[in-house]
Formats: C-alpha cells, structure tokens, sequence
C-alpha cells in the first residue's frame, strides 16, 4: 500500500469508523489501519463507563424507598404533621435524576472522549441506540445506564441471539415498553382477578385491581419491527400478538415480593397466557418463559433479522444511502458465522465501500462533541459541559423520544439553526480548549490526509488561534465522517 493511501485510510479509520482522532492517533492508525481497528474487537465485548457501580436492580429499590418516602411525605402534608424540614418529593426526585442519569451520561462521555478503541465505542454506541431504552420518566432515567453496561456492552461482539435475549429480558427494557404490566386474558392471575370481581369479595381482603389486567404488545412489536426481522421483515399483527402472549410472565421483582428479589428479572407463572403460540408460520408448544425464549431465538436467526440489521449497520457506518454491495457482505458475514458480531465487525473493516474516500455521513450532535474534545485531546469534566449543549442540539442525553432511538440521516441533524448552534459551541470550545496550542498542528492531528488545502489555508489565516480551532471543528470535512 502506498504511503498516500495509508495516510488516507488512516485518517479514515479514526474519523469514520472511530468517534474521531486525538492527537497523534492517525499517525498511529496509518501504520496498518484495518489491523488497528481489528485489534478493537475483543470477546469481552466494550468498555463499562463507570459513573458507579450501582446494578438496575438496585437502582429500582432505590426507587421504591423513594416511593415509600413520597407517600410518607404525603400523608403527613395531608395529616398537618409535616414541618418546615418535610422533604420535599419533586425534589428528591430530581436529585435522583441528576445524580443517576448524569452521572452516568458523563461517564459515557468520558469515555467515548478519551478511548484509545474508539471504533470499538462506536459500535457498542450503534447497539445502545439499535436496543433504545429513552429516560422518558424517572424509572427508564435511573436505570438506562445500567442497562448498558449490563446488557448491552458485554455482547456487542458476541452473538446476536446472546446480545438479544440480554436486552429484552432486562428490567430497563420491561419497564420501558411496558411489558412488567402484560398478563395474560386467560391467565391463572387474570382469571383469579375476574372471579373475585364477580364474586364482589370484601375490600378488606383484597382490593380491586385500579385497572384491569390485560396483555400489552409493545415489547412484543418493537422487538420484531425494529429490534429483529424489521418492519418489512413478513410478520403480521397476528404474530405480534401471540408473541405478547408468549411473552406474559417475563416481568422483574417488584415492590410487594421479597427484598432481593425488587428489580431482578423474573417469570410469573401466575401471569402467563397458556397454550400453544404460532409467530410466522412456526408453532411453539405451551412452555413457560422457555415459549418466549424459543421465539426469541428463531428471529434473532431469521435472515430478515441479518438483513435489517446489516442493512443498518452499513446506513450508520458509510452513508445514508449505502452501497447495496456493502449489505451484502454484512448480511453474508452474519449468515455464515451464525449472527457472530465480530464477524460483521471484521467484514465491515475488511468491505472495500467502507473505504471510499469521499466522506458522507453527517456527524450527529453527539458525534460532533465527542470528536470536538477528541481533536483537543480533551475530556469534560461535569455534566454541564455536554448535556445543555446536546440538548440544544436536539440530542437529549438518554431521550431519543421513541423506541426508533435517534435518526441516522443528515436532514435531521443539519437544519440553518442547528449549524448555528454548533458554530456558537465550536466558538466557546476553541477559547478554552486552544490554550496556546497551534490550530494548524491541532488540524493536522485531527484530520490527516482528510484535511483539505482550502480548510488548511483559512486555519492558518485566522487571525487568532481559538478562531483557527473554531474554524478546523466547523469545516466540512470534520463535519462529516
């Protein structure tokens, strides 16, 4: 390989396959750069970011302490008893809120901005918004770090079928698409609670139920729509609503059960739909959580599955639009390893399209911060520094605000008032982050032989070295990856 096509390639494994250079990474990257990124790919699967070391299920039994001291709270405002010390509940609420989830997005943060693996980020970062988990409300935002860390960056390179069955059986996921209140029609728990309400049993021994109990297909679509076979992958409403019916019993320990038990996975037998389930044509004998676990499996095989997928992964890694060739030797990969994520990975590294010189992906919100402090061999210190900045973007950290997860295409990200915004923080960013560095070295650094002499001439130009930086972070080639 000529040294010119390396130094190119280089530049491209850390700016397009990577969350962007630090200084002196593309020098390192243009020695061999699919061997670099290779190299990236480990059994163990990604790094944990590491905000704290409290699991989901603790978080929820903090949760449920809060809860009990909510009501507590209530009833002593209601009761005359509470004094001017009472806790407030909004507020240990948002207490909650910003110790947990900001702790945690900073962690992740922090490490996308200092990973010497940054290709290895990247793809644990496409499976987080693949498997969507929002902070739409304060028991999906005190959880959505965890469930990262432990459903989520452990398999990214392992097989999909373990990746799958990880995250939708998780707590983070139940909760957020509801599935800790399937029951199902004609289960012994829905049954019971229909004789009593016939019967007209006593209050005092068990009160009635403030909805009735019922089966939710949420879980059930979104895990064929968008997590497996995809919205075109020949599954009918029919088979959405016998998985959801395999499903029923799949919930995690809850606020009336045992300690230990609060926040873990667990199946209700008691709340299961029995019978025989048909999803896309194959027939799943009655079986308990093993029914849904069977279902789990064929679609994570299914080639629709492989299709959707690869088809994804080549959308969020080369272009918009991406060469039909590229999916193909993904989907291949995946076929012929058995859904083995380090094989789509290594196929992806190894696809000539992968490669092409001509930048076309967009950088999301999220991108562009990262790699902006990536340029300055910098990391964020506090939430601050990020959050407000993202979310003026219109990336809120942990809401894509749908289970979809956030766009992969430019139109939703470089809209007139959003390139405005990004201009004002590259602004602030290059006053503090310059701090008597040479932006025309910083440049170099950070885009190689992407850099162009026209980007190369204005950074030299510029009549100050914060307004260099600002310059290199706005430019069209660091804009795209």
């Amino acid at each position: 390989m000529a040294a010119a096509d390396r130094d190119l390639k280089g530049a491209i494994a850390a700016t397009r396959f990577g969350l962007g250079a630090r200084p002196g990474e593309i020098a390192e990257a243009s020695r061999d750069p699919q061997a670099w990124l290779k190299v990236q790919i480990r059994a163990e699967g990604a790094e944990i970011p590491r905000s704290n070391d409290e699991t989901a299920a603790r978080r929820i039994a903090d949760l449920r302490e809060f809860q009990q001291q909510r009501q507590m709270a209530k009833r002593e405002v209601a009761n005359g008893q509470a004094g001017p010390e009472a806790r407030d509940p909004v507020k240990l609420a948002q207490k909650m809120l910003r110790d947990d989830t900001q702790g945690d997005f900073l962690a992740r943060v922090q490490l996308a901005t200092a990973t010497e693996a940054s290709f290895r980020e990247r793809w644990a970062l496409f499976w987080t918004n693949h498997f969507t988990v929002a902070a739409k409300n304060l028991q999906t935002a005190t959880v959505v770090g965890p469930y990262e860390a432990e459903a989520i960056r452990p398999h990214v390179f392992g097989r999909f079928v373990s990746l799958l069955g990880a995250v939708e059986t998780h707590p983070a996921m139940m909760i957020y698409l509801d599935q800790v209140q399937s029951v199902g029609p004609n289960s012994p728990l829905a049954q019971r609670t229909k004789d009593i309400g016939r019967r007209g049993v006593g209050a005092q021994l068990q009160p009635a139920p403030r909805r009735e109990l019922g089966l939710n297909e949420n879980l059930a679509r979104e895990i064929m729509e968008l997590h497996t076979v995809g919205v075109r992958g020949g599954y009918s409403q029919g088979d959405v609503t016998e998985f959801a019916r395999a499903m029923t019993g799949l919930s995690i320990g809850g606020f009336r059960g045992p300690d230990g038990q609060i926040g873990e996975p667990l199946f209700r037998d008691v709340a299961h739909e029995p019978g025989e389930r048909t999803v896309m044509g194959v027939r799943y004998r009655q079986g308990g959580k093993d029914q849904a676990a069977a279902i789990l499996a064929d679609l994570a095989e299914k080639p629709q599955t492989a299709r959707f997928i690869c088809a994804k992964l080549a959308r969020h890694f080369v272009a918009d639009d991406p060469p039909p060739a590229l999916t193909a030797r993904l989907e291949k990969a995946w076929m012929r390893s058995g859904g083995d994520l380090s094989k789509v990975a290594e196929a992806l590294i190894e696809a000539p399209e992968a490669w092409a010189p001509q930048p076309t992906k967009f950088k999301t919100p999220y991108e562009f911060i990262v790699s902006s402090y990536r340029a300055a061999g910098g990391q964020p210190q506090g939430f601050g520094q990020v959050g407000p900045i993202l979310t003026a973007l219109g990336q809120k950290p942990f809401d894509p605000g749908s289970p979809k997860g956030w766009s992969e295409d430019a139109d939703a990200w470089a809209a007139p008032d959003a390139i405005v915004k990004r201009m004002q923080f590259a602004q602030g960013f290059a006053a503090q982050a310059v701090q008597g560095r040479d932006p025309k070295s910083l440049a170099a650094d950070a885009l190689g032989a992407r850099l162009t002499p026209a980007t190369a001439t204005a950074i030299a130009r510029s009549e100050s070295r914060p307004e260099g930086f600002a310059l290199l972070l706005m430019s069209p080639e660091f804009q795209r990856r």
